[in-house]
């Protein structure tokens, strides 16, 4: 059951409460309904992908309340300095490089070097936040492929029984998802237009690449956001799929009952729980490859995972880190 919450301090504080506790959240921004879960929580984050039936780990944007609290976390250039100060809070996302001590479960960020941020400007969303007391991971508060919501009743339409809670916002103000600018290259980078516009944004910061039709636009962001540029997600080992044997010089990526003659071992989930494999996920990857070129071994042996459920987006991610080398 999922329960509808008007927006008073005490349920505000209940959300919190619920989010603390790896519950989802639906609540109100000025762009539209957004889907949370405490961004530090990787079995939280994993839960999203499941309540929206999301088919690959694309990167969440990253809810904060200000931006001395998202620099804390991302690395500052000035011109995305120039762009908080102008636009936060509001609709406007920052794709930028993760600090090495950035706490947001990898799963967030989809694996990349890379966090999307930004800090929204709906009363809600900022006390939701300030009671947390840390990010939230949020997407669309809508089943994947399903037109956003920018109303409680549109999230209960397609999420109800699936999160814990909706706080209703009333309606969105902007009812458009914020624009999504990529920072983190040499030259600023539109991945996807919103409520921002980009003549905006160019008179605070000077050209932004742009002028690409819709598709290429998708593309591009595909490449450059969610999980689609191998080179995020490939290890340094090889990574050999639907592992039923394993050898001394590989590393076993384990999901069930462990194999025979397995050395280097990483636990997605004993009981092969798809939820708790996918939060464990990019963590497996990179401790693996970290260890194994550590001891001299030749490769990871990846354990079948069944293809439904969440299991379809970590066979998406294994299968693009196991693709051949350019």
């Amino acid at each position: 059951m999922t329960d509808t919450l008007t927006p008073t301090a005490q349920n505000i504080m209940r959300a919190a409460d619920l989010l603390r506790r790896g519950h989802l959240v639906a609540f109100g921004t000025e762009t539209v309904y957004g889907l949370g879960a405490d961004a530090q929580n990787a079995k939280a984050v994993a839960a999203i992908f499941e309540a929206k039936g999301r088919p690959h780990f694309n990167p969440l944007i990253c809810h904060y309340e200000n931006a001395e609290a998202v620099f804390a976390h991302v690395e500052a250039s000035d011109p995305a300095r120039q762009l908080a100060s102008t636009f936060w809070p509001g609709p406007l996302t920052l794709v930028l490089p993760r600090r090495v001590t950035c706490p947001v479960a990898l799963l967030a960020g989809a694996g990349l070097e890379t966090l999307a941020v930004r800090v929204p400007a709906h009363p809600v969303a900022q006390k939701l936040i300030a009671a947390l007391g840390r990010p939230i991971a949020a997407p669309s508060a809508n089943r994947s492929g399903g037109v956003s919501p920018t109303s409680a009743a549109h999230v209960l339409a397609g999420l109800a029984g699936r999160i814990a809670a909706v706080i209703d916002s009333g309606p969105c103000r902007v009812g458009l998802e914020s624009t999504v600018l990529d920072l983190s290259g040499a030259q600023p980078f539109l991945l996807r237009p919103g409520g921002v516009n980009i003549e905006a944004l160019e008179a605070a910061i000077g050209p932004i690449t742009r002028g690409i039709t819709p598709g290429q636009a998708e593309a591009s962001r595909t490449l450059r956001s969610p999980g689609m540029l191998l080179s995020h997600y490939a290890p340094a080992l090889p990574l050999r799929l639907n592992a039923t044997s394993v050898t001394p010089d590989e590393g076993l990526l384990a999901f069930g009952p462990r194999l025979s003659g397995a050395g280097v071992m990483f636990q997605l989930s004993e009981t092969q729980n798809l939820n708790e494999a996918a939060a464990k996920l990019f963590e497996a990857l990179h401790w693996l490859d970290a260890e194994g070129c550590k001891l001299g071994l030749r490769a990871i042996a990846a354990m079948a995972i069944p293809d439904h459920g969440l299991g379809l987006a970590i066979n998406d991610r294994l299968a693009r880190a196991a693709a051949p080398r350019n």
